[in-house]
């Protein structure tokens, strides 16, 4: 919420005036450390007050005749008035997380181009990260939907908080909403799948499966593909060798019996070594469900309008068979062609990003911009589980869009950075990365311009893999941005969990695709609550989260006043 500190206090003039100031310092503690900062008169330059300049603001308090003919005595009481009340009523703020009150607005730009060290931003606001938190992962947000009126609504939250912040608008018109067009085709039809049988014909007997008897998906991206089939064990050690031959094929995996989980990473895996599809085994009981399943036609991804660039899709599907369609696969001759086949159709709609920009105060760095993100989206309403149908994503990603308007805060607080950054809140992640698709695309400045991207991406929960207070980076090996950072002082490890391959399946992927060093700090331990909605914030450890975002300030603030560019490792680019 933003306050006008400088509005008129109904009870009249004088030290009403300072009693309001203490009221609203003891409703809000982030004005205690420069979080929301009074609104300016006309014509001031927003956002870069200097500190000094807040003694002026008092004579809103004192707008009577009296005190008019006293502005002689103004000063020296404006500092009293706001100098010892703060240090009375607030202390927590001068020594917030151990670290120096703010310093003024008004050092020279000389000194930060010549490597001055910046003045020490604002500590950490507890009650900021929690009251975003509530509001995002509330139930009035219904889940935040992709491409939703409630992911709207998330982004224009978000907008509304950059501007209290002092971040210039970066998005459509002038504003911080940026409006992707969207095509969202869906089945008209059940899926058939076909293929040759071997048989005393040539070319044999053709066999017809239907969507809902042998088969099922659990994820579509084409109402058309084809392969040669190909087996392979997901139970091996090394599965590589097999990877190195699955590109353009349609694979049956077997083993792993009922670890949906390790089926699941084993199909990541092969969609990343181009696989079109793969197809799972269910058991008795799951394949009994099939028909009821199949009342329900599989959802399609969704697509940007008039642009051919892929997101975080990658056009693979997987597919599930009955134990008998599985035995027949498995006896069909290496290289048999599947062929899945179905028709659809396609209605418009739309996502929104919320995109800021702090440009930067040095001339010859303010073109290497740092761009600060996650995504605002998540699942929505979907299936109720014990009675719940609100899918809320309070770790994923309500805590990282939090993670991001908690740094937007703090830069936007102290003294403008020497490099230009961009806080971008991407829609539609969980639907293929279609908001930063849309971002990359259409960015604030041109992409070559972006020098690194960081992405927050659950950190609402400690990983039991790492230290307590530790996050880690996906594809540390990739760059030289995570030992850098480290070396900074951030409590940053590299990904424990390799063989998810979480470097692939969050934004940053959209933009390092295109060469950015781009990515992904998290605390994501695995656990069972992931897109359910039990992710909720009763599972948040805020303990744990205040410490991660507070772990990456300094860190952060070096980042965005340096001239450091952090560089690919050989083959670390994808």
């Amino acid at each position: 919420m933003y306050f006008r500190v400088h509005q008129k206090s109904d009870a009249g003039p004088g030290i009403t005036g300072v009693m309001a100031f203490a009221n609203l310092q003891r409703r809000c503690p982030a004005l205690c450390s420069g979080g929301l900062r009074p609104a300016r008169y006309a014509g001031e330059t927003p956002a870069r007050q200097s500190a000094g300049s807040l003694a002026l603001s008092v004579e809103f308090f004192f707008e009577t005749v009296l005190m008019k003919r006293l502005s002689v005595s103004l000063l020296a009481f404006s500092l009293l008035a706001f100098g010892l009340p703060q240090a009375i009523l607030c202390p927590a703020a001068a020594v917030s997380q151990g670290q120096p009150a703010p310093a003024g607005r008004n050092q020279s730009q000389s000194d930060i181009r010549h490597g001055a060290a910046p003045p020490p931003a604002p500590g950490l606001c507890a009650a900021c990260i929690r009251a975003h938190m509530e509001f995002l992962a509330s139930d009035a947000m219904r889940g935040r939907g992709s491409g939703t009126a409630d992911e709207l609504l998330a982004a224009t939250y978000v907008g509304s908080q950059l501007r209290a912040y002092g971040i210039a608008p970066a998005g459509d018109a002038g504003t911080y909403i940026q409006r992707a067009v969207l095509q969202q085709p869906k089945l008209a039809a059940l899926p058939l799948l076909t293929f040759a049988k071997p048989g005393t014909g040539d070319p044999g007997e053709k066999v017809t499966w239907t969507y809902g008897k042998e088969f099922i998906a659990l994820r579509l991206s084409q109402t058309h593909f084809s392969g040669p089939l190909r087996v392979v064990n997901s139970d091996k050690i090394n599965p590589d060798e097999d990877d190195t031959q699955v590109a353009g094929s349609i694979v049956l995996m077997v083993g792993s019996g009922s670890d949906r989980r390790k089926l699941r990473a084993r199909a990541e895996s092969l969609a990343s070594a181009g696989a079109v599809a793969a197809i799972a085994t269910a058991n008795a009981e799951e394949a009994g469900r099939f028909p009821e399943r199949s009342e329900h036609l599989p959802p399609l991804p969704t697509q940007i309008e008039g642009q051919a660039a892929p997101g975080l899709e990658n056009n693979f599907s997987l597919l599930e068979v009955s134990l008998e369609a599985a035995k027949t696969l498995e006896e069909l001759p290496a290289n048999t062609r599947l062929n899945f086949d179905s028709s659809s159709t396609s209605e418009r709609k739309y996502t929104w990003n919320a995109i800021g920009l702090l440009r930067g105060s040095d001339a010859k760095l303010r073109d290497s911009a740092v761009l600060l993100s996650a995504h605002l989206d998540h699942l929505g309403i979907g299936r109720p589980v014990n009675g719940d149908d609100i899918y809320n994503g309070a770790d994923d990603d309500a805590s990282g869009t939090t993670a991001v308007l908690e740094l937007a805060r703090i830069l936007g607080a102290g003294a403008r950075p020497r490099r230009t950054v961009i806080f971008a809140l991407f829609g539609s992640e969980e639907t293929g990365g279609l908001g930063s698709t849309y971002f990359r695309e259409h960015p604030p400045l041109p992409l070559r311009e972006i020098a690194v991207n960081l992405e927050f991406e659950m950190l609402g929960r400690a990983d039991p893999a790492v230290r307590s207070d530790t996050v880690w980076l996906t594809g540390w090996e990739r760059s030289n941005l995570g030992p850098t950072l480290a070396a900074r002082g951030a409590k940053l490890v590299g990904d424990p969990h390799p063989e998810q391959n979480f470097f692939a399946r969050s934004d940053n992927y959209v933009l390092a695709k295109k060469g950015v060093v781009a990515q992904t700090v998290s605390s994501y331990g695995l656990h069972r609550d992931y897109h359910q909605p039990s992710d909720d914030l009763a599972h948040i450890d805020f303990k744990h989260m205040d410490a991660a975002i507070g772990s990456l300030l300094r860190p952060v603030s070096w980042l965005v006043n340096s001239s450091f560019t952090p560089k690919w490792t050989e083959g670390g680019k994808p």
